[in-house]
């Protein structure tokens, strides 16, 4: 054979820096075939052989396996194609490594158990369809009691979770942590109360109805009153406790009284639970919103006023 278009293993080691040894294996799986052989049987390979070795040499590095590289190489697939698949490839493997992560960072800020680790890792690993089921299930019996047809809808759809197919890792650890409450049997307790105040509110309204709950008029009222130093107890807060009755009033369609003040207490005592103001806010961090209001504190301020205004 021509010496000057054919090397021997030797050489195309030194010209592309790799070993004989690897040279010779990758040729023994057909992924650089010799192009013939020497009177004596050494093996001699043509001018491509550099390149292709080349192209070995860079996929073995970027992590392909040997098996999809000659099968690449039998059908002659272009770099360029196996190039894309590859970092698909990529992507779906750091799609689970970051899960991973999201879990084991959880587990130890937690000082989780290893039932604790097990329940977040398959909740993290949930498939779009199992996470639907769980959050439709959770619903179905939060917000299906009697009455829930009128207004349950829209607060259904404000409170479902909708985690991205390349979430980050914060996302997917506030979905863990999310997933969490909605199976916490006292959560769905105080969510199915939540949903049942809201409901009564509305039953004895007739015509259109005011666009805001109870909470949102008492942030409005009371976040300036606490800012200002207003005790709870002291005369400057009556008239607080005065315009949010009457607005809550408005919105039972019933007079503000001593029975209606208890009612909204009772409600306030029911939303005011802190786990429902961190599933609201996990809930934008898995949804990507702008992070929702703290309200406990007014509630706190508010709920504290209006005790102080109730007979007995």
């Amino acid at each position: 054979m021509n010496g000057d278009t054919h090397l021997s293993i030797g050489e195309l080691a030194r010209r592309t820096g790799l070993t004989v040894k690897t040279v010779r294996s990758y040729s023994d799986r057909g992924i650089v075939p010799p192009a013939g052989r020497t009177p004596a049987g050494y093996r001699r390979y043509g001018p491509d052989a550099v390149a292709r070795l080349q192209l070995v040499r860079t996929l073995r590095a970027l992590g392909l396996d040997l098996s999809t590289i000659r099968e690449a190489v039998a059908r002659d697939t272009p770099p360029a194609e196996l190039a894309a698949a590859h970092a698909e490839a990529l992507a779906v493997q750091i799609r689970v490594l970051s899960v991973r992560r999201a879990v084991l960072m959880a587990a130890a800020r937690r000082e989780s158990t290893p039932e604790e680790m097990d329940l977040m890792h398959r909740l993290a690993t949930l498939s779009e369809e199992e996470r639907q089921a769980l959050t439709r299930e959770f619903h179905d019996e939060v917000f299906n009691g009697p009455g829930a047809e009128t207004g349950m809808p829209g607060v259904r759809m404000s409170m479902t979770p909708q985690l991205s197919d390349n979430p980050a890792e914060e996302e997917t650890e506030a979905w863990i942590e999310l997933a969490e409450l909605s199976l916490d049997p006292g959560f769905r307790t105080v969510m199915r109360r939540t949903a049942e105040h809201h409901v009564a509110d509305r039953a004895d309204r007739t015509g259109g109805l005011p666009g805001r709950g109870p909470e949102a008029v008492i942030r409005d009222h009371a976040a300036p009153a606490r800012a200002a130093g207003v005790a709870p107890g002291s005369a400057q807060a009556g008239p607080v406790v005065d315009a949010v009755t009457a607005a809550y009033a408005l919105l039972c369609g019933r007079p503000d009284d001593d029975a209606l003040r208890q009612r909204l207490l009772a409600r306030l005592d029911t939303v005011n639970d802190p786990r429902r103001e961190r599933y609201l806010h996990l809930l934008a961090v898995v949804n990507r919103w702008p992070a929702p209001d703290q309200l406990s504190p007014e509630l706190d301020w508010f709920s504290a006023a209006l005790r102080a205004r109730i007979p007995g």
